[in-house]
């Protein structure tokens, strides 16, 4: 009887400290989630399924087929230790890239490169694939504006991290290397992806 009594009072001290622990809020309508499981930590995005699907149905590919698996943050552009971008992808490897996709203005989708924001990297419009940058700090000159010259629009942001932020900004830290394709700006030890994979 004396244990029974024990074991219901502590259930019942047990249950306000399970009720203070916070919950991850659920994904938004029209949105879906991916683990980015590093070797630094775990970042979740959350991807703009509805607003920008071209895009982010891209990601979800790369994703679902897991040609993520083992690729690497080989980027960091640091203006500051608290704004810039880095960047991840299969750098066109050959057995990982898929075809390019049509390419999502900012203006279409209403999706902005705000802080955490991911967008897909590209060169010319209709020209992006495989590799993916997210920003640290809001980066308004990444979106599309007609005013400028040239193409003028900007880069196809389709989510935004809801967990790991500070993996990202150690990512944007970490020590970078001289020379190579972006002198300055590639990582000297890449950060590896061990796994993307779709959350329920």
């Amino acid at each position: 009887m004396l244990n029974r009594l024990f074991l219901f009072v502590a259930a019942l001290i047990a249950v306000p400290a399970l009720a203070q622990t916070p919950a991850s809020p659920p994904p938004a309508p029209g949105t879906a989630r991916v683990a980015l499981n590093t070797s630094e930590g775990r970042v979740v995005i959350e991807l703009e399924t509805t607003r920008a699907p071209i895009t982010a149905a891209n990601f979800l590919r790369y994703v679902d087929q897991k040609r993520l698996d083992g690729t690497v943050f080989y980027r960091t552009v640091r203006v500051t230790p608290e704004f810039g971008f880095v960047q991840f992808g299969v750098q066109n490897e050959p057995k990982r890239v898929l075809p390019p996709i049509e390419h999502e203005s900012t203006t279409q989708t209403g999706v902005r490169h705000v802080d955490g924001a991911i967008s897909v990297a590209r060169l010319a419009p209709g020209t992006a694939q495989g590799d993916f940058t997210i920003s640290v700090g809001a980066q308004p000159s990444l979106d599309a504006d007609p005013s400028r010259p040239g193409d003028n629009l900007g880069y196809a942001a389709f989510g935004r991290v809801v967990e790991g932020m500070d993996v990202i900004h150690h990512i944007l830290n970490a020590p970078v290397r001289e020379g190579g394709h972006f002198k300055g700006e590639m990582l000297a030890e890449p950060i590896r992806v061990r796994s993307a994979r779709r959350m329920e």
